[in-house]
């Protein structure tokens, strides 16, 4: 088939160090080259792909300074790609809303994923105006908010399968690894972690928005204190040994997370993950398995306890069987195969 993938401009495809959906969309063109698919990847210009790149600026937004409006850019985006658009037996979109108007009033098959939190109410009248347009969840309980969309599949993220792979490691501290910002729950780790008697290593990004928040909040808790050891961000070829030396990843989340990358993540390097009961967690996560899914910090804390009866081998067997870009790949090729079958209108499945 001949494929477009459209990334969002924010990182560089695969992002040079943190990026959830841009490493999805990485995972997914990658994969669906090495099936056989004629695939054009529309992305910043400092992508990196074995797909023919569509370069939709230079660098990556985040990279850029000087970008005083960034939705321009992708208003631009859109026109150009829609330019294009009979080039492709389908368009895959990552882009949220900005595709809707334009590509809902032509004929070549298109769908969009949802990457994000979809509980805000600009973002609810926003969709339900296009609800008959394709849609796919990263989770079931992403379409909570919307259940009234067009919601043709749900569709878990995967990674390569050898990208991350477990280590030879003593086990010597919990990890957290992502971003530091209120939702995602850095000061309930280092409780979690202290009470349990854990050292806690923290490898996250801190952007501008969150910088008041890691200064006021965060790094009171971390100067001074010998147990806890802020690393920053780190990139792919970090973590395997990052997570394999982790006892546990600590996912202490407190909003309703569409599906969570650094899970999977853990799991392929074999480390088991504590998490809180939001969002996706208890559709990715195995209790018992892949790790324990928790209510609170007094369960996490009881958790951390139990972690050395979780089989890390039957973790990343887990992983395998799950979460690689192989089954994604063949997952959404699935998809378009139906989208594109002449007169063919998908319905929504029940979640």
């Amino acid at each position: 088939m001949r494929i477009a993938q459209i990334s969002p401009l924010f990182e560089a495809v695969p992002p040079k160090l943190y990026g959830g959906t841009e490493r999805v969309v990485y995972s997914l063109t990658e994969q669906l080259v090495a099936l056989g698919h004629d695939v054009t990847l529309f992305a910043s210009g400092d992508s990196v792909t074995s797909a023919k790149l569509a370069p939709m600026r230079d660098q990556a937004l985040r990279l850029d300074p000087s970008v005083k409006d960034w939705i321009a850019i992708y208003y631009r985006m859109v026109e150009l790609i829609y330019r294009r658009k009979d080039e492709f037996d389908v368009l895959h979109f990552h882009i949220d809303y900005f595709p809707l108007s334009l590509f809902s009033r032509q004929q070549v098959p298109f769908l969009t994923t949802l990457h994000g939190r979809l509980d805000i109410q600009e973002f609810v009248d926003a969709y339900a105006t296009f609800a008959d347009c394709p849609f796919v969840s990263i989770s079931n309980s992403q379409r909570r908010p919307i259940p009234q969309l067009n919601w043709v599949r749900t569709v878990q993220h995967g990674m390569p399968a050898d990208l991350l792979t477990p280590q030879p490691s003593t086990q010597e501290y919990a990890a957290f690894l992502g971003r530091i910002s209120p939702e995602k729950g850095v000061e309930r780790a280092i409780r979690i972690a202290g009470r349990a008697g854990l050292k806690l290593k923290i490898a996250a990004k801190v952007d501008n928005a969150d910088k008041e928040y890691y200064d006021t909040l965060i790094k009171p808790l971390i100067q001074g204190n010998p147990d806890v050891e802020f690393i920053g961000e780190i990139n792919d070829a970090q973590k395997p040994a990052f997570l394999s030396g982790a006892h546990a990843l600590i996912f202490p989340i407190a909003w309703p997370e569409p599906f969570g990358l650094v899970m999977i993540e853990a799991m392929a390097c074999g480390t088991p993950v504590i998490a809180f009961n939001c969002g996706s967690v208890p559709e990715v996560l195995d209790h018992g398995v892949t790790g324990f899914i928790v209510d609170d910090i007094d369960q996490a804390v009881a958790a951390c306890g139990k972690i050395d009866t979780i089989d890390r081998a039957r973790v990343r067997a887990t992983f395998d069987r799950r979460f690689t870009a192989r089954r994604m790949a063949e997952d959404y090729v699935d998809l378009y195969e139906e989208l594109a079958q002449p007169a063919t209108r998908l319905h929504a499945l029940t979640a």
